[in-house]
């Protein structure tokens, strides 16, 4: 019977060899990806470099798998790429910004995923209060979570219209699930009312 045993540390072994192959591949597809953000950052207008929130231009688009912005997570201590699109590539490659959704400062529903083994890594420190921090091409946006849920993974009623801003900020869920989690945690933030200090 030792030949099951030698079965079994073999397909641990690739298993082990798979998953780091994976981890390393989106590791550096990430940073190229911030890398990518940061230089299209680097075309924001002279000014609002300090914090300033102006409307977005309703005509800003991007092209889905493009690195344009990033999310700061101060609890966290990360700034991660914001990147067109929330399929498989562009979130093996940063947060996807969910397409059919507006960009920051549209005055509606703005709405972020991610890994929770990559990107999201630690989510499960983040409550109510923490903020997120987002740079655009255009300005720089901070917001405030003001409610967090639990949802089923096939629950879209999360997204939508809203007439209001708000980040929708979501990650599979349990965070310590191995495989395909049952389950959505998001979390609502709110524009942050200082951030027109800047421009008083």
């Amino acid at each position: 019977m030792k030949w099951i045993s030698y079965v079994l540390i073999f397909l641990g072994v690739v298993c082990t060899m798979i998953f780091g192959y994976q981890y390393v591949s989106h590791d550096q597809a990430r940073k190229a990806s911030l890398e990518e953000a940061e230089e299209a950052i680097a075309q924001q207008p002279e000014g609002n470099a300090a914090g300033m929130r102006p409307e977005a231009p309703d005509d800003f688009k991007t092209s889905v798998g493009d690195a344009f912005a990033t999310l700061e997570i101060p609890k966290l201590d990360k700034v991660l790429p914001i990147v067109e699109g929330a399929d498989p590539d562009s979130l093996a490659k940063g947060v996807g910004h969910l397409t059919d959704s507006v960009y920051p400062g549209q005055n509606d529903q703005i709405v972020l995923s991610g890994h929770r083994d990559t990107v999201f890594r630690q989510f499960d420190k983040i409550e109510i209060g923490d903020r997120y921090n987002v740079t655009t091409p255009y300005g720089n946006y901070t917001y405030e979570i003001k409610v967090t849920e639990i949802v089923p993974a096939d629950d879209t009623s999360v997204i939508g219209e809203t007439g209001e801003e708000v980040l929708v900020v979501s990650t599979c869920y349990p965070f310590d699930y191995v495989g395909g989690a049952p389950d959505r945690f998001v979390t609502y933030a709110y524009p942050v009312d200082d951030d027109y200090l800047a421009i008083q």
